[in-house]
């Protein structure tokens, strides 16, 4: 009798522990209280919804569809146990357009904002606070007091939908992952050398050539071979005008704005493979299949092998562009269209007559200046349709339009001299924010020509030392997809860096904590585990750092993780776990043997196991 009264109370303990642990919540809030009262969700729950405002209806629907698919129905009549909604009547400014409070106790949820904004994002909070998996009827989450708001109006995840093309229910699985962590900015790319995606009506080959390239598999580069003559061309697609519609409709639904980007006037092989006479030579092209066609040298350098840059002294060329964005620019609502402007290959400009001439007509020093006279033009003709310009920070090159926006990604240098100019900047840097670089050991992960851990990006501060942060609206992550054929790998990509960027974008500076973020992160997986969906673990993975001393190999693991310990063996042996705790660095002898490392917790593997031979430890050393 008495044990089974202390395995009840030890029961009813570890439940009231785990309801009262710290919380969960990706990004984290600006301020967070924790009472000792318990919402316990059941039938006997009602809404009280104190607005009109159509989108917080909108968004209350939403929630109780998310509490529907739990299992927790509404009661008819008013009761005692209740949801409150409520705008305030007069406006918080410390809570912006997107902030929120939340305050949770035993008789209610209570969530007011200024904006329906705000009470979305705080849906987003609370969805959060619900445990993994509920049980019908006795679903509880901890009594709370949140007030939150985000550090800036721009946070972003891009996607590349041109070197593989996603459905339209593929990006909208996207776009609403990116809600749940109060991402609220789609950078849809929508063209480039590899497809063009968005039906233009008034150009009708962009998509019936455009949007279409012949069959390949495995890695883009010299493994892929070029199109054979006659050869269908039957990978692609491309978004209707009523998709592209229904695309924007879903995204303003759950608080998320989309920035099409259109890129000109370099990687353009998909437009000129539909109406070569807009570049400079006016040869026939095809839509690249991913087959290498440029030399890179390094340090931004690099020759295109084939021409897929428009002509920016050709007068067709603009009125090509201006109907491409009128229609765009009909699409999407939002205040911003994003013209590229990234690496342009000035070559075949330079090597052309008629380009030199326009050249010396129009007093341009270099075809530096020339870009620069196209982005300027381009400028005017987005401005013409009501809507601001932004674009790759190349678009500085020899002059930057008024009124552009830039954003940042070759590091932060780009973002600091617009700021200077007093230009907004969305900074993008590679080294914080490019989603796909590797994130592991290259033996379990595709090796990318760069890499970018968790730890690297949770280190992302948007706001460089010296620079006014009223020009930077925020930042952004980019998921470029030569390597990323599937939704699945595309959320293996983004998430968890994409945890890190949403706290880096949402929270206080001073609240971020590696300690507080990867202990959370691991909650987040096992939410993404619960739901199926594909997230990457590579930051479990042990570090191996090697280097040579006094003529030895010398080997150093590590890890980010909490209460974790690593184990390895260098003898050719398996499993790890009956190796070496690792305590310090060690030497790898010589011999015909490979590295084998794990890490574990409570002595079972939360890591992949990396097997790294010998041989390949040297190469690392000599890089």
């Amino acid at each position: 009798m008495h044990t089974r009264f202390f395995t009840l109370l030890f029961f009813i303990f570890f439940q009231l522990s785990a309801i009262f642990a710290q919380h969960n919540i990706i990004p984290i809030p600006v301020s967070y209280t924790a009472t000792n009262e318990v919402f316990i969700f059941d039938n006997q729950l009602s809404y009280d919804l104190k607005t009109n405002d159509s989108q917080t209806k909108q968004y209350v629907e939403q929630f109780q569809n998310f509490l529907l698919g739990k299992g927790i129905s509404f009661a008819d009549k008013p009761t005692d146990k209740s949801i409150q909604i409520s705008l305030y009547k007069n406006f918080n400014s410390e809570l912006g357009d997107e902030g929120y409070t939340l305050e949770i106790n035993k008789k209610s949820i209570n969530l007011s904002a200024n904006k329906a904004a705000g009470i979305f994002n705080g849906f987003q909070t609370l969805k959060q606070l619900f445990p993994i998996t509920t049980k019908n009827n006795s679903t509880k989450i901890a009594g709370c007091i949140i007030k939150d708001y985000p550090r800036f109006k721009w946070r972003g995840l891009m996607l590349d939908v041109s070197r593989h093309f996603f459905t339209v229910d593929e990006v909208k699985a996207y776009i609403n992952k990116m809600a749940e962590y109060k991402l609220n900015v789609f950078h849809w790319h929508l063209t480039d050398d590899q497809g063009w995606r968005i039906e233009i009506k008034s150009l009708p080959k962009l998509t019936e050539i455009g949007a279409w390239r012949v069959e390949r598999y495995g890695r883009f580069g010299k493994t892929r071979i070029e199109p054979n003559p006659n050869e269908k061309a039957t990978y692609g697609g491309f978004y209707t005008q009523e998709q592209i519609k229904d695309i924007v409709n879903y995204a303003s639904k759950k608080n998320i704005t989309i920035v099409p980007e259109i890129d000109i006037p370099g990687h353009s092989m998909a437009a000129l493979a539909a109406y070569p006479e807009l570049s400079v030579k006016k040869e026939s092209k095809y839509v690249v299949p991913g087959t290498n066609f440029a030399e890179w040298y390094g340090n931004g350098k690099f020759k295109m092998l084939i021409e897929n840059t428009l002509n920016p002294t050709d007068e067709k060329v603009y009125e090509f562009v201006d109907k491409v964005f009128t229609e765009v620019a009909q699409l999407f609502p939002g205040e911003y269209i994003h013209m590229g402007g990234d690496e342009a290959y000035h070559g075949y400009w330079e090597e052309n007559e008629t380009v030199q001439n326009f050249m010396i007509k129009n007093n341009l020093k270099d075809t530096h200046e020339l870009q620069s006279y196209f982005v300027k033009r381009v400028e005017k003709i987005i401005s013409s349709k009501g809507k601001k310009m932004i674009g790759w920070d190349e678009i500085l090159e020899g002059g930057l339009a008024d009124g552009a926006t830039v954003m940042s990604w070759r590091g932060m240098k780009g973002g600091i001299a617009a700021v200077k100019m007093e230009h907004e900047v969305v900074m993008s840097p590679t080294t914080f924010a490019y989603l796909d670089y590797s994130q592991g050991d290259h033996t379990v992960e595709n090796k990318i020509y760069a890499d970018l851990s968790l730890e690297k990006s949770y280190t992302f501060e948007p706001v460089p030392e010296g620079v006014d942060p009223k020009y930077i609206l925020g930042g952004q992550g980019n998921l470029w997809t030569e390597v990323v054929p599937n939704l699945p790998y595309a959320f293996y990509m983004t998430y968890p860096r994409a945890f890190a960027l949403s706290e880096t974008l949402w929270s206080p500076k001073e609240k971020k904590n590696w300690d507080s973020f990867i202990d959370r992160t691991e909650h987040h997986f096992k939410r993404f585990d619960a739901t199926k969906t594909n997230i990457s673990k590579a930051v479990y993975d042990p570090i191996v750092h090697v280097y040579i001393e006094n003529d030895t190999l010398m080997c150093e693991l590590k890890n980010s993780i909490l209460n974790s310990e690593i184990y390895y063996t260098i003898d050719n042996t398996y499993p790890v776990q009956f190796g070496f705790k690792y305590e310090g660095s060690f030497e790898i002898p010589e011999g015909n043997l490979s590295l084998r490392t794990q890490t574990f917790r409570n002595n079972k593997p939360i890591s992949r196991q990396l097997q790294i031979h010998r041989t390949e430890l040297i190469k690392r050393v000599q890089k």
